[in-house]
């Protein structure tokens, strides 16, 4: 309630400065390079689908090999011991529901597994918490029907309060924003797990933003952002999700 007044306190202040940022941000281009392959050359495939925001598309690196797709692919076959097989569907400015409209629009194939990065831009369009948690379920219930996916991994939302790009106390708002939409996939996460089984998420605490680590527009990942999260996202697939997974050989 007390950030909930605050924020309508401050909502002058806080459109002019989001419109000034939307302004003044320059609009980097989605990573170059390859959206599909395969890696690896054990007997074991695991089929992959990424699908997600600017920071799936790549946005703030020039190739698809410095982005988030091209960091995970290597460490999941490492971590996995499998030949993955990888597919991206992402697009720069997506919300949780608009990477649903994508992805129910999109040949999907057959995966075994998919990584979903989105919230971003929920926070930007002022998404509730709510309507983003059930875009997450319609997109697991999709990957599950249409697909045959086994899990879906989903990204939390950066700490946005730490983004280089956004002034305060814009930076703090969207910052204390994120945290409740995190909040809230944990809590959904957590309970669709010991429903089904077929969800996770991940901590990403360790990860620090600054203007040294992220693109030059203050707003997106650089290498080393994507790296992590990269190293990360295949520690818990081999440790958590993968076990439980039936692979063709």
């Amino acid at each position: 309630m007390v950030a909930l007044a605050l924020k309508l306190a401050l909502s002058p202040l806080l459109v002019a400065q989001a419109l000034r940022t939307r302004a003044l941000v320059p609009q980097l281009p989605e990573a170059a390079g390859a959206r599909q392959g395969a890696h690896g050359r054990c007997a074991t495939r695991l089929r992959v689908l990424l699908a997600g925001d600017s920071s799936a598309a790549g946005v703030g690196v020039a190739l698809q090999d410095e982005a988030l797709a091209g960091q995970l692919v290597p460490l999941l076959a490492e971590h996995c011991q499998a030949c993955v097989q990888w597919v991206l569907c992402a697009r720069t400015g997506l919300t949780t529901a608009q990477t649903f409209d994508v992805l129910q629009a999109a040949d999907l194939g057959v995966v075994d597994l998919a990584v979903v990065v989105t919230g971003v831009n929920d926070v930007v369009d002022q998404v509730s918490s709510t309507r983003a948690v059930r875009a997450r379920e319609a997109i697991v219930n999709l990957l599950r029907n249409r697909a045959g996916a086994q899990h879906v991994v989903f990204c939390p939302l950066p700490p946005i309060h730490q983004f280089p790009a956004l002034p305060q106390p814009l930076r703090w708002m969207a910052g204390a924003d994120a945290q409740r939409h995190n909040r809230a996939l944990r809590d959904w996460a957590t309970e669709r797990a010991q429903r089904c089984g077929d969800v996770s998420t991940l901590e990403l605490e360790h990860v620090h933003l600054s203007r040294d680590n992220m693109a030059s527009d203050g707003f997106h990942p650089g290498p080393p952002v994507y790296r992590a999260v990269a190293e990360s996202l295949a520690a818990h697939i081999g440790q958590h999700v993968m076990p439980r997974l039936r692979l063709d050989s």
